[in-house]
């Protein structure tokens, strides 16, 4: 079956079908980064502090994107926004030490679910700080959000651990440097912020590390390079699934990393699956696919001419 949109190129609608499935793929390299970089940190955390499994990371990562630069003449790793790049990364190195900080201390699954309150916090500070409109499918994403964050930290009816209090200030961190990022692309190229993500990155966890450095034993050493080449591979391949597919396919595809995070955690660690984080992880994805689902009609042509083209299939 065919597109067949007035004056419009034929385009078959297998193309789209294709597309999602090319998509699903980037987004299960996506998945499996996530998870090998997860298992790698708490493998570390058996000798290295949370500064020195950074320090690593931001190493490792900074001989690829050279590797890389030097492949393409040095061209894309200049910045038009040194100070900006500064503060990203900053809010970035915050919530990296975060997630890390908890993956040594608090269940798998908890973690992960923690971190998804990301995209609250990130239509909170784009409304505060890039002006952004806070409609009322986002004002209902963020308040299923909290909801979701409340039902998996319990406070009042469990015990707080410090960890899970540091993974939620680094979601915060990361929805700040996601805010800055959107203005970064804007005049930087995606090389150049990785190019500098690593670069600014890389003392921040060394200096913390000096007073109590430790070399890592030979048998950790493959988990700090897949550490190191996760963190960047994560990211490419979820860049490439949103360049493919509608973020409302993407968004439950990544939220899959909890219950598969969860499983890991109790085969390789003996955590207990706590309903209740999969519970709440459920009402925070609902959150966000009500706000996706707003973004689309409003950004689709039909909404603002109806007598826009529809699609025939």
């Amino acid at each position: 079956m065919e597109r067949t949109d007035k004056g419009a190129a034929t385009v078959p609608t297998t193309g789209a079908g294709r597309a999602i499935v090319h998509a699903a793929l980037w987004m299960s390299g996506a998945l499996v980064s996530f998870m090998a970089m997860a298992i790698a940190g708490r493998e570390l955390s058996s000798e290295l502090g949370t500064f020195q499994i950074l320090a690593f990371r931001s190493a490792i990562g900074l001989v690829i994107v050279l590797m890389i630069a030097s492949h393409d003449r040095w061209r894309g790793i200049a910045t038009q926004r040194p100070g900006l790049q500064v503060l990203r990364n900053l809010a970035h190195y915050g919530g990296q030490f975060g997630w890390f900080y908890g993956i040594a201390l608090i269940p798998l699954a908890q973690v992960f679910a923690i971190e998804f309150t990301v995209p609250i916090w990130t239509l909170v500070l784009a409304t505060v700080f890039l002006r952004e409109r806070l409609s009322a499918a986002r004002l209902s994403s963020v308040l299923l959000g909290f909801a979701g964050m409340l039902l998996i930290l319990r406070p009042g009816v469990q015990s707080l651990h410090p960890a899970a209090l540091a993974v939620l200030g680094g979601a915060l961190g990361y929805a700040a440097s996601y805010v800055m990022t959107k203005r970064l692309v804007q005049t930087d190229s995606p090389l150049a912020i990785l190019f500098w993500m690593t670069l600014i990155q890389l003392p921040l966890g060394i200096l913390p590390s000096l007073s109590h450095w430790i070399w890592p034993s030979p048998s950790l050493w493959p988990w700090l390079v897949i550490v190191g080449v996760t963190a960047l591979s994560a990211h490419f391949c979820l860049s490439r699934a949103l360049a493919l597919a509608d973020a409302m396919v993407i968004v439950p595809l990544d939220f899959l990393r909890l219950p598969l995070v969860a499983v890991v955690g109790a085969v390789f660690y003996g955590e207990a699956l706590d309903a209740w984080v999969l519970i709440g992880a459920l009402v925070m994805l609902a959150g966000n696919l009500v706000n996706i689902a707003a973004e689309r009609r409003r950004q689709s042509p039909t909404a603002h001419n109806p007598d826009a083209p529809r699609r025939a299939d």
